[in-house]
């Protein structure tokens, strides 16, 4: 699983100092995973329909570089490993061929009625 998305630098997303704050990142990382459930499995609200829904549970990013208003970053996130609750995928942002910052990110599916954790999609699992 594979998913590459061009990220909009927006003014608000600039800081006191005129660089990208970090807590775009957060947000940038989260579109991807949308995006990766949406070409790969089933769109966020569709899948919600079927009573389960994806939950982040940690994040881990290294920033190596700054960006700025004037940059066109690309974010890349993919699948590093499936067990059968947890998912861990890895991310990147580049700017041409710079590496911005890099992440893992862990999460889990879980039951919206109960808001406990329940196994991966057979769908899902089967699609990987």
């Amino acid at each position: 699983m594979f998913v590459e998305l061009e990220l909009p630098i927006r003014t608000y997303d600039i800081d006191f100092a005129g660089i990208v704050s970090n807590i775009v990142y957060i947000r940038w990382l989260e579109d991807l995973r949308i995006q990766m459930l949406a070409q790969h499995y089933l769109a966020l609200p569709d899948l919600i329909l079927t009573g389960i829904a994806p939950v982040l549970v940690q994040t881990e990013i290294k920033y190596q570089r700054q960006l700025t208003i004037h940059d066109r970053p690309i974010g890349k996130m993919w699948m590093v490993e499936l067990e059968n609750v947890r998912c861990r995928l890895a991310a990147e942002i580049v700017d041409g061929h710079n590496t911005i910052a890099s992440a893992t990110q862990t999460t889990i599916f879980i039951d919206l009625k109960t808001r406990r954790p329940v196994r991966i999609p057979a769908a899902l699992r089967d699609r990987l």
